[in-house]
């Protein structure tokens, strides 16, 4: 994976500046951007790191830019600072999507703080990301049937009762219930659960659609 970088925006050349001196001195990659156009047209959609903001600036505001960021898709966490903060507009920078908001002039540990945090935030989203895919790609896996067995163990019914609905043999429904153990690489049935009431199974989602379909008359 590539190295996290901090993106800079702001339409002040000197801020841009003390700003990448100060981040670059405690370790980090930064890249400066004179607007948030700028930002835009170059932004790698699956780079990794966060966007540090300005509020106030030409052609495109760090609000707007929010707003861009979270319909386009980017997964980057933003910093957002103002030398005009107030509640309205902390509220409203949270509201979109803001990880933090800082009032200029703001100290030096505050702003790394806040790198640190948003750094740490996306790393930690892009594992969850890549563990709910795997999880998905293991759900993929099951049979039908084990898939069956699978939305059962969920409703917390016994083995006796699930061979009883889905008219197979008690010895059949543990047959099943090992090989979605195995499967999905459970060690136990908590940890099973864990895992899929991110992505429930494939008999219970069409279970919903169905419930969900209009119905004649």
């Amino acid at each position: 994976m590539s190295e996290p970088i901090v993106h800079v925006i702001d339409d002040d050349a000197a801020v841009r500046d003390a700003l990448r001196l100060l981040l670059t001195t405690e370790g980090h990659e930064v890249v400066t951007h004179g607007s948030a156009v700028d930002f835009l047209a170059g932004v790698d959609r699956a780079g990794t790191g966060c966007i540090v903001t300005d509020v106030r600036m030409p052609e495109m505001t760090g609000m707007e830019l929010l707003l861009k960021v979270k319909n386009m898709g980017l997964s980057l966490p933003v910093v957002v600072i103002s030398a005009h903060a107030d509640v309205p507009l902390a509220v409203q920078a949270m509201k979109e999507g803001a990880l933090d908001l800082l009032e200029k002039p703001f100290t030096d540990e505050s702003l790394l703080n806040a790198v640190r945090q948003a750094l740490a935030y996306d790393s930690g989203k892009r594992a969850r990301d890549l563990q709910a895919q795997e999880i998905q790609r293991r759900l993929t896996t099951l049979t039908s049937r084990e898939n069956e067995v699978l939305a059962a163990l969920l409703k917390g019914q016994p083995n006796k009762i699930i061979a009883h609905e889905l008219g197979i043999s008690v010895r059949t429904v543990e047959v099943h219930r090992a090989n979605v153990m195995a499967k999905m690489q459970a060690g136990s049935l908590p940890e099973l659960v864990r895992m899929s009431l991110a992505q429930p199974p494939r008999a219970e989602r069409e279970t919903e659609s169905q419930s969900e379909a209009p119905r004649d008359g």
